[in-house]
């Protein structure tokens, strides 16, 4: 799968690329995908969370790892574009280092629920394009939770019964792809990017360049 991604032909903003689906759906593989295209040069969120560290983990790597005191002054401060307690520990996305990866001209993808969709879009709208991935099937979905072979049967039962109300979000997102065919989302999500990249907004040295052409001398033959 090799991408064919057009540079912008003059400086610009980064942008925000969020992934969302429910469980099994496909947003972890294609945030993997994209992450590894060196040619893309998408930027990964390192998510913030007061649960404790894993052996096999990297603190700024996987995590950025921090006792509860540190997280919840930095969520009072507005340090957080999202954040929500999940199995009583916190987990968020740090605004600052966001916000000086977009200003050096370069993407980010996050891999984050409809919840933390929604905070992001309302912090930084102009900044923020949301993918939404369905599933072809419920049974298809099922078989992927079962084939991935992580979950017991009642949790996999409940994460049939959480994807409903996931999929009943979908109308938020700015695009919708359908996971059947792997290859065939993974391209699709690359000419999201391209397009992206190319739109007028996000290109704000164009404007030098349009006043250059309409007052610049005609060339003669």
């Amino acid at each position: 799968m090799k991408a064919n991604i057009p540079d912008a032909p003059v400086a610009r903003r980064g942008f925000i690329l969020i992934l969302s689906s429910p469980s099994g759906a496909g947003k972890s593989t294609l945030t993997r995908l994209l992450s590894q295209n060196q040619e893309l040069d998408l930027r990964l969120s390192v998510s913030a969370t007061t649960r404790p560290k894993r052996p096999s983990e990297i603190d700024q790597v996987h995590y950025s790892f921090m006792d509860r005191q540190e997280f919840e002054a930095l969520r009072d401060r507005d340090g957080f574009l999202e954040w929500a307690e999940v199995h009583g520990n916190l987990y968020g996305t740090p605004r600052a280092p966001v916000e000086k990866t977009l200003a050096s001209g370069h993407d980010m993808v996050f891999d984050i629920d409809w919840q933390g969709t929604l905070q992001v879009v309302e912090k930084m709208k102009d900044d923020v394009v949301t993918v939404f991935i369905l599933p072809p099937s419920m049974t298809e979905l099922r078989n992927r939770l079962v084939r991935r072979a992580e979950d017991s049967p009642q949790v996999i039962d409940a994460r049939l019964a959480a994807a409903r109300d996931e999929i009943a979000r979908w109308e938020n997102y700015d695009y919708v792809l359908v996971n059947e065919d792997l290859d065939q989302s993974y391209n699709a999500l690359l000419a999201i990017i391209a397009a992206e990249r190319l739109k007028r907004r996000r290109q704000p040295a164009l404007a030098q360049l349009v006043e250059a052409l309409m007052q610049g001398p005609l060339p003669t033959a």
